[in-house]
């Protein structure tokens, strides 16, 4: 088992260096073509933010703004399985322990449950649920039964400065909502989702509880629509790459995190945009600056 060691101490392992004339890292010549897709959205108006570091060493492969705090809308809710898994393993309850849906909980988008006939579910399915497909109401559910603000302390407890996750899941925002269902940076993103990788998120068990749920991911439509996984069957690995990872997904915003590791490196990686989702060629030309990142990304580890 891998010593929890403080989140301060564990982010300075992957201190940046300067930054570039694009206020991020110049890539490495591998990872060009992705920093210069990501440049073409800069240009075109889309608000950027993105990060790779190698798993083993803790180098910036590249990086775009990647301190800026950007919503994420569903990323946080690796938080919320990060507070489950801990007081699972705390055995302060019990990964069978029913948990029923309520009127309140309701909300649709993304999500399965909605459409099953079963009102109750134990906790550890309603964690598979967001880990494989991102479910809002199994989300609600959880909030509701783990709280809020448990998973606010537990992001300062890992020393996440500029993550969080700042409400439930709503069909609609008000002005007395919070904006954002979740914000992030794509230093903190990759430093959470390379200490998953390591077992190093309160303790290795921890960390292994969320990873077997965010392996379970089958959204593939942005970074890492370049690795040619099954979206629906990737917990292996497949001609040596094996990939955990969150999406993101509202109203101008595509946002991925993720860990992949190949036959020749690993790396983690965080791609956050905003743009304005007026139309399809936009939103297209965001999920191709996304790809680009990851068939660089792809290059790089195999």
């Amino acid at each position: 088992m891998t010593a929890p060691v403080q989140g301060s101490e564990r982010r300075s392992r992957h201190a940046g260096a300067r930054r570039g004339k694009h206020r991020g890292h110049e890539p490495a010549d591998s990872f060009s073509r992705g920093f210069a897709a990501l440049g073409e959205l800069a240009l075109s108006g889309v608000q950027v933010s993105a990060r790779a570091i190698d798993l083993t060493s803790g180098a910036v492969l590249f990086s775009v703004d990647d301190h800026v705090v950007m919503p994420t809308a569903s990323i946080g809710k690796v938080l919320l399985l990060i507070e489950l898994a801990a007081r699972l393993e705390a055995r302060e309850t019990s990964p069978l322990s029913l948990v029923d849906r309520t009127q309140s909980d309701a909300v649709a988008d993304s999500g399965i449950w909605q459409h099953l006939a079963v009102p109750s579910l134990p906790l550890a399915d309603l964690a598979a649920l967001v880990g494989a497909a991102s479910d809002n109401l199994a989300t609600n559910v959880l909030l509701r039964r783990i709280g809020l603000e448990s998973v606010r302390v537990r992001a300062e407890r890992l020393g996440l400065k500029h993550t969080a996750m700042l409400d439930l899941v709503r069909d609609h925002r008000g002005p007395d909502d919070a904006p954002q269902l979740s914000v992030g940076s794509a230093k903190e993103l990759t430093w959470l989702f390379s200490a998953l990788a390591r077992g190093e998120v309160v303790d290795a068990a921890t960390s292994k509880r969320v990873v077997g749920w965010l392996s379970l991911n089958h959204d593939l439509s942005m970074v890492a629509s370049a690795f040619g996984l099954d979206p629906l069957s990737h917990r292996g690995p497949d001609h040596g790459l094996l990939l955990m990872n969150k999406t993101g997904t509202d109203s101008g915003v595509r946002s991925e995190v993720g860990v992949l590791r190949g036959p020749g490196a690993g790396v983690a990686y965080a791609v956050s945009t905003s743009f304005d989702d007026t139309d399809l060629s936009s939103r297209l030309g965001v999920l191709d600056g996304m790809r680009a990142v990851g068939r660089d990304l792809l290059e790089y580890v195999h």
